[in-house]
């Protein structure tokens, strides 16, 4: 029942629904419309439920081996003095990067038809299933049609509606991109700071190639969201002014990279993950921001229980959905509340910053991020295993 499954994105939630379809007798086929698999972009973190799914994938053991061995942060000034560090390490997540997992994702589904270079121009439902017009292959029928393509998501503007309907701005922006390597310290995320902004060397131990990100306070703006030279002249405009030394470099390496990746700090907030045939996952249906540093768990996690609920129901679409919803929204209603992460590392104010500076030098931070994991962990209800129940 509903066997033919379209998925709008390949994306580290559309590459795992792919491989948990597959695994549960599905056919999964999925549409990307960039020519390859994007293999840029920032660290995620593998924790949580999420490191229970990637272990069901036989995937964990290749992600420790591909962590990011990021030690914490570094906050300086602009002499590039260190004033304050904070220790990130934590034995229950693994941080890796976005490209490397998804190209571990990618050899998990490598018998899934993807269609790149394409995206969906329309879709017309009946009771049978859906009719999709895409920009470049011919039109085919799917029993249902899943959207993980991201907060712009295309599939959702066209079920469910535009996306001013669902994006709640969060008063920053934010970019990353490529940088030189020499840059920064290895194994730290260095940080400075001017009121309202802050601009990042991202080094990870396992990689050559550093990350510069920007994030800047500001209300929304009128922009393009897909206009990569319009960004490019908007982060180069905003960061000229700061006085910390690395800048210059940085911006110059970071503009020069196609990867170059901005966009808002914001969240997705829908009432409802499915219409009808329809459904999202990943940061098409729920996007917490980066600043809730719970992307790829949401999007592993979530994935997993959306294949897994559709096997359960023998394929009844409309009995997995809402299982899927009630199962999985818990756990994107608390990463959602991301608390103080951007103040902490965007401060509106001078006094902030130094305030900032301070409560960093405490043990006590470390202290209270790794209670709040035991207790979350204590309150988590265990992950189903839908293969085994089957």
């Amino acid at each position: 029942m509903n066997e033919r499954i379209l998925i709008s994105g390949a994306s580290i939630a559309g590459l795992t629904l792919a491989h948990w379809l597959a695994r549960h007798g599905f056919s999964p086929t999925i549409v990307e419309r960039t020519p390859e698999l994007r293999t840029g972009g920032n660290g995620v973190d593998v924790s949580g439920d999420a490191i229970a799914v990637a272990e069901r994938m036989g995937l964990m053991g290749r992600i420790r081996q591909l962590a990011a061995d990021v030690h914490g942060m570094k906050f300086v000034d602009a002499a590039d003095r260190a004033v304050a560090r904070i220790d990130t390490r934590d034995d229950a997540s693994v941080e890796i990067m976005r490209g490397d997992l998804v190209a571990l994702l990618r050899e998990a589904t490598d018998d899934v038809e993807i269609l790149f270079g394409d995206s969906i121009q329309a879709l017309k439902q009946d009771d049978h299933g859906v009719t999709v017009t895409f920009e470049h292959h011919p039109a085919r029928h799917f029993d249902l049609v899943i959207g993980a393509d991201g907060m712009h998501s295309n599939l959702r503007g066209l079920a469910f509606g535009p996306e001013e309907r669902f994006i709640e701005h969060k008063d920053h922006y934010f970019a990353f991109a490529n940088a030189d390597g020499r840059l920064g310290e290895d194994r730290w995320v260095t940080m400075f700071n001017t009121p309202g902004k802050m601009t990042g060397i991202y080094r990870s131990g396992n990689h050559a190639q550093a990350k510069a990100y920007f994030i800047l306070r500001s209300e929304r703006l009128d922009y393009d969201h897909r206009d990569v030279a319009e960004h490019k002249r908007m982060v180069a405009e905003a960061f000229a002014d700061q006085p910390w030394q690395p800048v210059r470099g940085l911006l110059a390496t970071a503009l020069a990279d196609p990867d170059f990746y901005f966009d808002a700090l914001a969240q997705v907030q829908m009432d409802s993950w499915s219409n009808g045939r329809i459904a999202l996952v990943g940061d098409a249906a729920w996007c917490a921001s980066p600043a809730s540093g719970a992307g790829a768990e949401l999007a592993l996690v979530g994935a997993y229980r959306l294949a897994g609920e559709l096997a359960a129901a023998g394929g009844d679409h409309q009995v997995a959905f809402a299982r899927y919803d009630s199962a999985h929204r818990p756990l994107v209603d608390r990463k959602q509340q991301i608390g103080p992460n951007v103040r902490l590392m965007v401060p509106k104010t001078e006094g902030g910053r130094c305030v900032r500076d301070a409560l960093v030098r405490l043990p006590l931070m470390k202290a209270a991020g790794v209670i709040e994991r035991r207790l979350q962990a204590r309150s988590a209800k265990p992950l189903p295993d839908y293969i085994r129940a089957a």
